[in-house]
């Protein structure tokens, strides 16, 4: 490290001379496999974009020219080069976030991780700037060729488009990947301009043959530089972005630091926004990364740095329980079709699509596509299931109200990594699905809590035709299972105190139901008779549990979404409108924007713990 420990800023980077900058990207490649293969993290993406971090952080002028990371995972590097070398506690309590973040550097600007936004965010800093007269300050976004599949890009690409004089460079990291290999008509194009370099190459042969020859010679290379667009078309198909009035330049080998210096200067000097292509291979320079045909080690937990193998071998997830039970019901049923965006690993789907590829549907970064394409495939017959984060609903709630509700689509959502999900932090936290939902007229909602429980609910989500349903879990392993003592109404009855009488009714939702059960322990210790519920189909609150709160002198509800308009609220409103006038008493997330840790440090740091809780309730 001994390059890389003078890297305090861009300044001592741009200082270094270039026959030394080979040296120190391997220094940093050295460096990201031993700490990352220690905390886990996002290895692929950053290795991959060694060399064209360099050519950034030396031809602009970060934080006066700003930076923008579209989704911001690929950012370790950046990290490293603008000082910050302690990644002992990356994505740690406490330690360094695994995305961009503000209260780290003023070299970071955009912290959400949702990807595709970068281009929005470019434009309105480079407008910014233009209109409080500070034209001379530079704006560049680096996003993946799989974050382009995303819309918002392209309303972003469609705006900027129209600006001849903004300072602004769009940087397309392309290696063919988001989690998986990237799909779709954008990919293909991408795909034809990665195997058609020839185009600048065949117009400087053309120059300098062509001028040797006597009086036909130079009329001859006019007459070819003419036809720059037709052979554009032909040679190097980049029209796509050219014909939207953007600057093209590429592609470049993004591995080749002069040249990506060199496509950098260029597109700086040009005093409008420009595209600049450049072309990366995602786990660069790491064998294990480099074979890695799932997705190149874009996400790892802790692994030996050898071999490339985990250190521990994690039990069996939420996630595997879906895989499993989608698997079998795609032999159940032709009729059943799966969605994702960009994620057919993360989510399980891949089983499903390896056996039912016709019915499997990638549509890349592109949740609101992917759910009203589902409203449509409801209506031509088939039942879709879309998975997808918790995280990621956010972004397609219109489409859930306006396209799969009002029209009263058979769609099933499947909300992976719902509730606290620890170490990806604010953005990545699936804590508002559940006040989300909790307002879609005739969306019904069901939180398992434990793995048999997922399969049963995906098995009567897929039942309903008439309606959305949504199934939600969290990330990591799946505990024991619960068993009920009695069913209530549809309301699992969990523990039951030995008198009919009964001081609190706990009310647990998915995972936190494991939670109530220990809260209901220490409570009966004191003296107390709790009863614990799971209402299984947690929206629209069960008409049972009215019942049951009239029985008991407080109700609290346990969840892991935010409280302001959770499960909780909704279970006030149904009591009080029961005409029950026991008091309830809701006990969930608080409205902030939670920092990274385990997903036990974040419940715990919110109040959600078994201790806390109980504290609280006595």
């Amino acid at each position: 490290m001994n390059l890389l420990s003078r890297m305090t800023g861009p300044e001592q980077l741009k200082a270094l001379d270039e026959r030394d900058l080979p040296e120190l990207a391997q220094e940093i490649r050295d460096y990201l496999v031993a700490a990352v293969s220690r905390t886990g993290g996002h290895l692929g993406p950053n290795l991959g974009v060694v060399e064209l971090t360099i050519a950034l952080h030396r031809v602009f002028e970060s934080p006066r020219d700003a930076i923008v990371f579209d989704t911001g995972h690929q950012s370790y590097v950046h990290k490293l080069l603008t000082g910050r070398h302690d990644f002992s506690g990356l994505r740690q309590q406490g330690g360094l976030s695994g995305y961009p973040s503000r209260a780290e550097s003023t070299h970071d600007i955009v912290e959400s991780s949702h990807a595709s936004s970068s281009l929005s965010w470019a434009h309105g800093i480079a407008e910014g700037r233009r209109v409080t007269g500070e034209r001379a300050r530079h704006t560049v976004a680096v996003i993946g060729d799989g974050a382009l599949t995303g819309g918002m890009a392209w309303e972003a690409l469609n705006n900027i488009a129209a600006e001849s004089d903004l300072p602004l460079v769009l940087v397309v990291n392309d290696n063919e990947r988001s989690y998986a290999p990237t799909k779709g008509g954008l990919a293909d194009h991408l795909a034809t301009l990665r195997t058609t370099r020839g185009y600048e190459r065949f117009l400087d042969w053309g120059k300098h043959t062509l001028a040797r020859t006597p009086v036909v010679g130079g009329a001859m290379y006019e007459t070819l530089h003419g036809l720059k667009k037709g052979l554009k078309d032909i040679v190097a198909p980049q029209g796509l972005f050219e014909d939207l009035g953007l600057k093209y330049i590429g592609p470049v080998d993004g591995h080749d630091i002069p040249a990506v210096e060199a496509a950098l200067r260029k597109a700086r000097a040009f005093g409008g926004p420009v595209l600049v292509h450049v072309i990366t291979q995602k786990g660069r320079g790491y064998v294990h990364a480099e074979v890695d045909e799932a997705d190149n080690f874009h996400g790892i937990g802790t692994i030996n740095p050898e071999t490339g193998l985990p250190l521990e071998i994690a039990g069996r997830s939420w996630t595997d329980e879906f895989s499993d039970t989608m698997l079998a019901l795609g032999r159940e049923r032709a009729d059943l079709v799966a969605i994702t965006a960009a994620m057919m690993m993360p989510v399980g789907l891949q089983p499903f699509a390896d056996v039912y590829p016709e019915r499997t549907f990638d549509v890349g970064i592109a949740e609101q596509h992917a759910l009203t394409m589902a409203a449509g495939l409801a209506f031509a017959g088939t039942h879709p299931v879309v998975a997808v984060y918790a995280t990621f609903l956010n972004r397609a709630f219109d489409q859930l109200l306006m396209d799969c509700a009002l029209h009263r689509a058979g769609v099933t959502v499947i909300l992976d990594r719902s509730g606290i999900t620890g170490p990806d932090g604010a953005s990545h936290h699936g804590m508002w699905d559940l006040a989300i939902c909790g307002v879609v007229p005739g969306l019904r909602l069901a939180a398992p809590r434990d793995g048999q429980h997922v399969s049963s609910a995906v098995r009567d989500a897929v039942q309903v035709g008439d309606a959305p349903t949504v199934v939600r879990f969290p990330k990591g392993t799946v505990g024991a299972p619960i068993e009920a003592v009695r069913v209530a109404g549809g309301v699992d009855v969990i523990v039951e105190p030995d008198d009919a009488a009964v001081d609190v009714l706990l009310v647990g939702i998915g995972s936190m139901v494991a939670t109530a059960v220990v809260v209901a322990g220490k409570l009966a210790a004191e003296g107390l008779r709790v009863r614990v519920v799971d209402p299984v189909w947690a929206l629209p609150v069960p008409g049972e549990l009215a019942a049951l709160a009239e029985a008991a002198d407080r109700v609290v509800v346990i969840e892991d979404g935010v409280v302001a308009g959770g499960v909780g609220s909704q279970v006030a409103y149904a009591v009080s409108a029961a005409g029950c006038t026991t008091p309830v008493e809701c006990l969930g997330v608080p409205r902030e924007f939670l920092d990274h840790g385990t997903r036990a440090q974040v419940l715990h740091a919110a109040g959600l713990t078994a201790e806390a809780i109980t504290a609280r309730l006595n």
